[in-house]
């Protein structure tokens, strides 16, 4: 047999025996991404559907920035969360070095900007499309936003599976800050890299089947939640009406 079949056997029996040393990975990896999400995307969200709706001066400037950081470096991420960390830095006090704590800052810091920035671009369209018509129902600023934002639920679902599959796919920022530390800081991309080096290729395939299963299982939701949207949604100027009336 070839190093490949060898390898995806041993890595298929890991997975169905459940492994403890492989599953103890797995649960660490999606607490650690779940959580950095949930932080993120209560800032973002907020932040991205204001972005949308309002004009102020300075705004493409913040866009532009935005935009920019969409393409920051994981590794870069790492190093200035380390800074801020470390015993010497403005951080330090809070012992989080090498810590579930410092794995799921530097992650919110890396999704932040996906979440703001697609919020952004999707509630600005919505804008364009429905704007005109909430604002002559008397909807203010704030509050067509917060419509628009409804109204585009299920395309901002797909700005979480993004932001998700960003914080659980990359490696650079938490192997800097959390140490790849066995039992305690190593996560599934730590892993594989770690597994890898040392030639244990059926674990650090196990590892990555798993991930792609996780991507694939959340990206058919999304699917399905669009498609009971389409049969049973009204839109976003029916639900403003409802509330006028």
């Amino acid at each position: 047999m070839s190093t490949f079949s060898d390898s995806a056997a041993t890595a298929l029996m890991l997975i169905s025996s459940f492994d403890a040393g492989l599953w103890t990975v797995v649960g660490r990896s999606l607490a650690v991404s779940a959580t950095a999400c949930a932080i993120a995307c209560g800032f973002g969200l907020v932040f991205g559907a204001w972005l949308g709706v309002v004009r102020f001066a300075g705004r493409d400037a913040v866009l532009s920035v935005l935009n920019t950081l969409l393409a920051l470096p994981s590794v870069v991420v790492g190093l200035l969360v380390y800074l801020l960390l470390s015993r010497t830095g403005p951080l330090g006090f809070l012992g989080w070095m090498f810590s579930f704590k410092a794995m799921v800052l530097a992650q919110v810091v890396l999704v932040v900007p996906v979440v703001t920035a697609l919020t952004r671009q999707t509630v600005e369209d919505a804008e364009r499309a429905h704007g005109e018509q909430l604002r002559s129902l008397g909807a203010r600023t704030g509050l067509r936003g917060l419509l628009l934002a409804w109204d585009e639920r299920y395309a901002l679902l797909t700005v979480l599976i993004a932001s998700f599959g960003r914080a659980i796919s990359e490696v650079g920022a938490v192997m800097i800050v959390g140490g790849n530390i066995d039992g305690f800081t190593r996560v599934m991309t730590t892993a594989i890299a770690l597994e890898t080096s040392k030639g244990d290729l059926p674990l650090a395939l196990a590892l990555g089947l798993i991930l792609l299963a996780v991507v694939l299982v959340l990206n058919a939701l999304v699917a399905a939640l669009r498609r009971w949207r389409e049969r049973r949604d009204g839109g976003v100027v029916g639900f403003a009406r409802a509330l006028a009336a």
